[in-house]
């Protein structure tokens, strides 16, 4: 696996309010993305996910309580299919816990690293998201 993040998601309680700090209050760059639901901010070489936090539980496949879901996961994009498969067997050798099983969907696959963590495994062919691949 690349020792890289393409893009950290945070789970929020109001996405409209989340955008509004990060593009007028922080002056993070947006991306042209239309969406009510969901919004991205292009770093120096990561991207910033806003994401209602209900919805990113139900995204990774997992129980949303505001005690016990930690609110944000991280992830990784691959340049293919295969590398996905490849990257997460490797981390569930690692000792991750499978959350979701990679699929053909816009997101991706899911693992929780040893204390819970959620990463994001995902092959994008529309977009490249993060820092450039390699």
């Amino acid at each position: 696996m690349q020792p890289r993040i393409s893009m950290i998601t945070l789970g929020v309680s109001d996405v409209s309010r989340a955008v509004r700090f990060y593009e007028d209050g922080l002056g993070f760059p947006r991306l042209d993305f239309e969406s009510d639901e969901v919004a991205f901010f292009t770093l120096q070489g990561t991207w910033l996910g806003i994401f209602g936090k209900e919805d990113l539980a139900q995204d990774a496949g997992v129980s949303f309580s505001e005690s016990t879901f930690p609110g944000f996961s991280l992830a990784h994009n691959l340049e293919s299919e295969k590398e996905v498969d490849a990257v997460m067997q490797s981390a569930i050798a690692a000792g991750a816990r499978l959350v979701k099983k990679p699929e053909k969907v816009f997101w991706g696959g899911y693992f929780a690293d040893p204390d819970g963590y959620l990463w994001e495994l995902a092959y994008n062919p529309m977009m490249w998201v993060g820092p450039p691949p390699g």
